[in-house]
């Protein structure tokens, strides 16, 4: 049985197979960002030709669509629907163009305190739709406390026909509700979150229908597959459709749960993944990632996706070599490949050739990657352009590199020693994070492991299949969820909003019951999904209980359970 992961970078695709025994095959082809699927193709066309289709069981899947989406402006119109209800001005919370305030409100206990103007919704839906607008988002302040405004809205949007996307008429293509989101009272968090969620939503079910067809024509049909999560879990395929935004920034956990999966990590560590266009960097607290707790921000905008902690800069191996006065640097700006990958052998250098990094370490002797003539010829070149021998330019950007991400890593440590620490599986309150060690990965890791471990000045580590460390760690990713439970025994009721579960509670109704109905939910949720979850992997992670009180006296209880799969590696390479 063979776990297949694929691994779609800003410069490259990886690709590996494996199993418990090692890996049984790894392809690595340039990205293409006009058609990521040939990438996704490409890849798994190169595996196929060591393994057999039969003998996969998984595919675990990173992409890059979403983000390149938002990044690079080309996600759609999106009509948003929401109900601050009093006391919020969302002068600078305005998210797009047909961005609707409809009067009505839910108070905090979830009791509706002003009906929805439906007539209001009804003009703002007609006005969307003038405008073309197919996808949209309705949120409602407390609405994970009682969906009732956004549930109306829904109505009010229509549900689609069944007609083929982009083609029915009323209704509309897709529409994200804010209570599906999680249960965690942030408004404007929830309403960005919702925005991104359908404006990414056509493009990642395009590229998911058209990955399911590839599958099934590579005789891949029967494999399960996973998308990865920000978070550093995955979710199935068939829930990414829904809820795209949750793989925005999945490449990065790939890097982390690749470096859990090839090293037994236990202290306080640096882990830097040096690709071709980034250098993505996490750091570990006692052999655990960090989590943006709070949920991470998508351009200007905080959003509740909760996020590995991950600082990326824009030095990779194409990064491209500048000369300001006596400064060498490299990067951010990427030029295209490598002189060392992009000319061929025998062929002239052209007179403007500008070398990357990769050229660099060839030319200082760091590594032999690709046509290293073309790269010891390309720094020669633009060194006597700038009056400097070659062997100084060489040695400068190699040390410039690994100065600039010493300096981010420096910048990103002071960060979390300013705040609590979370890791993925606790709070460590009053922990200050002091590295050991450094672990690097990615294409130009090894060569340039000596420049780093001199600039960091601690013990540096590179895994065998650092290469396509992140591929691995896409592949063993496990299967996570999460999810909120809430309670009023004053009311008797018990809402769980990602599930739309309701139920009636006893006044007895107690923190170790919610806790025990959150666990039973989510692992009952995830086996509808075909999803295996162990219950030892299942934990709490907030609790709380608050006595109401009115005329004096204790009324009940609010109480509120989130708990989650933790996430982690199906099995780990370490020592294989």
């Amino acid at each position: 049985m063979l776990y297949l992961g694929i691994d779609v970078g800003g410069t490259h695709t990886d690709a590996v197979a494996l199993s418990e025994a090692g890996i049984a095959a790894q392809c690595k082809v340039k990205t293409d960002h006009k058609n990521l699927l040939a990438s996704v193709n490409q890849a798994l066309t190169g595996i196929l030709a060591s393994v057999r289709p039969e003998d996969v069981y998984q595919l675990n899947l990173s992409t890059t669509l979403s983000t390149n989406a938002i990044v690079e402006g080309t996600t759609e119109d999106v009509g948003m629907l929401v109900a601050p209800g009093p006391g919020i001005s969302l002068d600078d919370a305005v998210l797009c163009r047909d961005f609707h305030i409809i009067e009505g409100s839910i108070d905090h206990r979830g009791s509706e305190v002003h009906r929805l103007d439906t007539a209001q919704a009804e003009a703002a839906i007609a006005a969307c739709r003038k405008n073309g607008v197919r996808v949209f988002g309705a949120v409602g302040k407390f609405s994970t406390r009682n969906p009732l405004h956004e549930n109306t809205l829904r109505q009010q949007i229509g549900k689609p026909t069944g007609q083929p996307i982009g083609q029915a008429e009323g209704g509309a293509d897709y529409v994200t509700m804010g209570h599906e989101l999680g249960g965690r009272l942030n408004f404007p968090r929830r309403m960005a979150t919702a925005y991104f969620n359908c404006a990414v939503w056509r493009v990642f079910n395009t590229f998911a229908d058209a990955v399911e067809k590839s599958l099934a024509e590579l005789g891949l049909g029967h494999v399960r597959v996973n998308t990865l999560k920000a978070d550093g879990g995955t979710f199935p395929l068939a829930q990414a459709r829904r809820m795209p935004v949750q793989s925005i920034f999945s490449g990065p956990a790939a890097s982390v749960m690749g470096i859990i999966a090839l090293c037994d990590i236990t202290h306080d560590s640096i882990i830097l993944d040096i690709g071709g266009t980034t250098t993505d960097i996490a750091v570990f607290v006692e052999g655990q990632p960090l989590v943006e707790n709070d949920g991470i921000e998508i351009g200007s905008h905080p959003t509740l996706v909760r996020a590995l902690k991950v600082r990326s800069i824009g030095i990779g191996g194409d990064s491209a070599l500048s000369v300001l006065g006596e400064v060498v640097r490299v990067g951010p700006n990427r030029l295209g490949p490598s002189l060392a990958d992009s000319i061929t052998p025998g062929a002239p250098l052209p007179e403007e050739a500008r070398p990357t990094l990769i050229d660099a370490l060839n030319a200082a002797g760091a590594c032999a990657h690709g046509n290293v003539r073309a790269s010891i010829l390309g720094v020669a070149q633009f060194a006597k352009r700038h009056s400097i021998t070659p062997e100084v330019l060489a040695k400068t950007a190699v040390e410039a590199a690994a100065g600039a991400i010493h300096k981010a890593t420096r910048e990103l440590l002071d960060e979390i020693n300013d705040k609590p620490v979370y890791t993925i599986h606790e709070l460590l309150e009053g922990r200050r994070v002091v590295p050991k060690r450094v672990y690097l990965m990615g294409g130009p890791a090894q060569a340039m492991s000596q420049a780093v471990r001199q600039c960091f000045e601690l013990f540096t580590v590179v895994p065998e299949h650092f290469g396509v460390a992140n591929a691995i760690g896409a592949a063993l990713t496990r299967n996570t969820a999460s999810l909120e439970l809430f309670a009023d025994t004053e009311r008797g009721m018990m809402f769980i909003p990602a599930l739309r579960h309701k139920e009636n509670v006893p006044r007895t109704y107690a923190l170790a019951d919610a806790e025990r109905d959150a666990l039973n939910h989510l692992l009952a949720h995830l086996s509808n999904m075909g999803v295996f979850a162990d219950r030892d992997n299942a934990q709490v992670t907030q609790a709380t209980s608050f006595n109401m009180v009115g005329e004096g006296r204790t009324t009940g209880r609010n109480i509120r359970v989130k708990c989650q799969i933790k996430p982690g590696v199906a099995f780990a390479l370490a020592g294989i």
